[in-house]
């Protein structure tokens, strides 16, 4: 794990080195919800997949100048750049989603290709995110899998909100859209494969068709049996539609 200074702000990088690159961007739920997923992917791929903690998650220090997820997503290309980096694949969840589309749109030529799985952001009529603000963990685990038994149990027990939830809300707002953000995506010039799982509570199908419509060329494809987050509760399977999105 290494910490990156890029201008005033750090960001702390887990890397799992192989070959091709994956940037792994995780929700609101902190970079456990991606974590075992990274080290699939990285095991059965033997790809380079980094997992960064956004800046204000888990505890870290977040710069004054990240004052949003545009912000946010000139960050991770200026550490793309840093390490120097070509042919980049960034699939992010939830957040993330919202984050690799605002990655997609600076046009960076080290970005080959973006998967949104289970994106936020935009705003869909008739179709609204839930707004999980004061919501307990446990409300928002029932909302965020199909089978809620199948959701990890709460570091330390704990039933109140969570601080990366906090973390979050400071990136996107308490609405957590961009009410341009819909109209914008179709600026975004490389292949976009947008993956959604059927029983998402936080942002239903017809939201993630709405995303995928919204793209120019995207792909959508709807995953069975699983929630917000098929990282965790079907990793499999999202690793298999992944991967079938072109890599």
């Amino acid at each position: 794990m290494t910490t990156h200074t890029l201008g005033t702000a750090e960001v702390t990088v887990q890397d799992r080195n192989h070959t091709s690159t994956f940037l792994l961007l995780h929700g609101g739920g902190g970079v456990a919800t991606m974590a075992a997923f990274a080290d699939l992917l990285a095991e059965r791929t033997r790809s380079r997949v980094l997992l960064p903690t956004h800046p204000g998650f888990a505890g870290t220090p977040k710069a004054e100048s990240l004052t949003g997820v545009a912000a946010l997503a000139r960050l991770y290309v200026d550490l793309l750049d840093r390490l120097d980096l070509t042919c980049v694949t960034v699939a992010g969840n939830s957040f993330g989603g919202w984050l690799a589309a605002e990655i997609a749109l600076l046009k960076s030529p080290r970005v080959s290709r973006v998967v949104i799985i289970d994106g936020i952001g935009i705003e869909v009529d008739g179709h609204p995110l839930t707004d999980i603000s004061g919501m307990s963990l446990t409300e928002i685990r029932a909302l965020s899998f199909h089978d809620p038994g199948r959701a990890p149990a709460p570091a330390g027990g704990r039933s109140g909100p969570s601080p990366d939830v906090r973390a979050l809300i400071g990136y996107t707002g308490p609405a957590m859209t961009d009410p341009a953000l819909a109209g914008r995506l179709g600026g975004i010039d490389v292949p976009v494969h947008v993956l959604w799982g059927e029983s998402d509570g936080i942002a239903g199908p017809e939201y993630g068709k709405a995303y995928a419509a919204a793209i120019p060329g995207s792909t959508f494809t709807l995953l069975p049996r699983t929630g917000h987050l098929p990282q965790v509760e079907t990793p499999e399977e999202l690793l298999d539609a992944l991967l079938d999105a072109g890599h």
